[in-house]
């Protein structure tokens, strides 16, 4: 009877794992009944992004967001990418925090950057955390997004979503504790 028992639990740890591709989500690996190896999936909550002491335009905060949002997503690492507030994120086990606060924001001229190649830059740089619901930090990194020549100044927001979604997907983010964090840049 026992071994029935862990022969099942060893058949389902392999199916979770055949289940979630290596690299297409960030995963909780832990040991069930018997030693087997269970895998979860991470799922994230995006918070709203804090423009910090800067006085960064709300129309800012609420693209850098959304294109967050969308990015995150996009990556396909999480199980699910809920929005700040969104209520049946209590309910998930396994949920990481992502909390953006812009550090540094130049504006910027889309006029500049039409007319000289040199001038005229939009500018962002952000301190991105992930967290777990513990308020431990997983990842933390300084990222930076940008329009350098031509595009709308809100085109750096995109940027820099891109970025941040490009930097959490190559962070090590799965081990038998939970996520870790690669060393920062």
């Amino acid at each position: 009877m026992k071994t029935s028992k862990s022969i099942r639990l060893i058949v389902a740890a392999i199916l979770a794992i055949a289940v979630v591709p290596h690299g297409q989500a960030a995963t909780v690996k832990s040991f069930g009944q018997g030693g087997a190896v269970t895998t979860t999936p991470w799922s994230l909550q995006v918070e709203q992004v804090d423009p910090g002491a800067l006085d960064l335009p709300y129309s800012f905060q609420i693209a850098i967001y959304e294109n967050l949002v969308d990015e995150l997503r996009k990556t396909k690492q999480f199980q699910q990418v809920f929005r700040e507030g969104d209520q049946s994120a209590s309910e998930v086990p396994h949920l990481l925090v992502l909390k953006t606060t812009v550090e540094k924001y130049s504006p910027g001229s889309e006029t500049r950057r039409a007319v000289t190649t040199v001038n005229g830059a939009t500018k962002l740089t952000v301190r991105s955390q992930l967290l777990t619901r513990d308020g431990r930090i997983v990842l933390e990194r300084t990222v930076d997004g940008d329009v350098l020549f031509f595009g709308s100044n809100l085109r750096a927001t995109h940027n820099l979503a891109s970025n941040i979604a490009k930097t959490i997907e190559e962070a090590s983010l799965s081990d038998s504790s939970g996520p870790t964090a690669a060393a920062p840049k």
